[in-house]
């Protein structure tokens, strides 16, 4: 039995999965069973961070099992407190509650922000807006915060207190906040939506509007936080600070590692019994979690990650076939106008590249490290694909 049909045998088929087993990887590069290399453009869906096994996140995730690898959050650990001290750090937030994955933070910050209204202003101030062609997970309460209908079946009733606005329609955010509304929710680029950034206009009326009514600002990070768009949080390039904000994939290098920080206003409303995860904070995620962090912050960094992606950006807009790259820092979506984006990622597979896809784009989430060498050769193979 291959590996691919001991799979299918033994696991629920909810994964459309390319047709390669992957075995091993260093750097930006993977290989499968037969040793056969790819580049890697997607790295985990934005989550190798540092691409594969960088030697530092190796040393200190391989130093903290042979240490401690689990206890509860009954009790404390050092590298759990030198992890949120250094999150909290970098961000500027309060404090963070961790658990394992976008989907666990996002469900954190609709607790809190409902819990924040509940605590302040009693029943019937609910009510969270999200946007239209939103993703926010695929839990049953994060689903139902999905602006996108082909979401939206099969597991009725769905958990009620959502309502979405068209995203950049200022005038539809005003219709809709109105006195139920406790929080409104947006990810300053939709990811699975397409890979579309918010205009500034409509993230300035956002804020605006929610300080009026002290309404929380909810920020969806978990894909475009912890550098991938070139600064640490998105938020930054629009210049507003959210009052909550969800981080996941790329926080802890390929370790499930979600979390939800919150401003001074908000740190305290979820209290002891009120919310909780076993596995939350785990000492081997936040030792991983920390060798990403030191990488990310360091001097340069971030500015090398804005080079690369101006860089792979004006190769991507001269390939022929590509009608527009949309996006920001490395966190790209490729429009073609004439083939199928997922084609182009099967097609792109068979000369040893991994992409990804979102809605009709070809979308790339290459690691933060990797290199223009790396860059050109991917370029490459899209461009010999896209011209075939």
């Amino acid at each position: 039995m291959t590996t691919q049909e001991q799979l299918g045998a033994f696991v629920m088929p909810t994964y459309g999965r390319f047709p390669v087993v992957l075995d091993h990887g260093t750097g930006e590069s993977c290989a499968d069973e037969t040793g056969k290399t790819y580049i890697d453009f997607g790295s985990g869906i934005g989550t190798n961070s540092l691409g594969y096994c960088n030697a530092d996140w190796v040393e200190a995730v391989c130093q903290q099992v042979h240490t401690l690898q689990h206890t509860s959050n009954l009790y404390y650990t050092k590298v759990q407190a030198d992890f949120a001290e250094k999150l909290c750090e970098v961000t500027g937030y309060t404090k963070v509650f961790f658990c394992n994955s976008g989907a666990e933070a996002n469900e954190c910050a609709i607790k809190l922000a409902r819990k924040y209204s509940f605590d302040k202003y009693g029943k019937g101030r609910h009510k969270i807006l999200t946007l239209v062609n939103s993703f926010h997970g695929r839990t049953l309460c994060t689903l139902s915060a999905t602006g996108q209908e082909v979401f939206h079946n099969y597991f009725f009733p769905f958990v009620e207190g959502f309502d979405f606005v068209t995203a950049n329609d200022i005038d539809d955010l005003k219709a809709k906040l109105d006195d139920t509304v406790c929080a409104v929710m947006i990810e300053y680029v939709q990811g699975e939506g397409g890979v579309n950034a918010l205009d500034q206009a409509f993230v300035d009326a956002i804020f605006e509007e929610c300080k009026k009514r002290d309404v929380l600002v909810i920020a969806d990070e978990v894909q475009t936080g912890v550098g991938r768009t070139g600064t640490f949080l998105a938020g930054e390039q629009f210049g507003h600070k959210a009052d909550v904000i969800t981080l996941a994939k790329g926080i802890a290098g390929g370790l499930p590692m979600g979390a939800c920080l919150a401003n001074e206003k908000c740190a305290n409303v979820l209290d002891k019994g009120s919310h909780g995860s076993t596995f939350g904070g785990n000492p081997v995620c936040c030792a991983g979690g920390l060798a990403v962090l030191k990488t990310v912050t360091a001097p340069g960094f971030l500015d090398g990650v804005k080079e690369k992606a101006t860089y792979l950006r004006e190769k991507l807009s001269k390939l022929p076939g590509v009608a527009s790259v949309s996006g920001l820092g490395l966190m790209i979506g490729i429009a073609l106008t004439d083939k199928k984006a997922g084609d182009v990622a099967n097609a792109a597979l068979e000369q040893g590249l991994l992409v990804l896809t979102a809605k009709d784009k070809v979308r790339l989430l290459p690691p933060l490290t990797i290199s223009k060498e790396e860059i050109d050769r991917g370029v490459a193979i899209l461009a010999d694909v896209l011209a075939q």
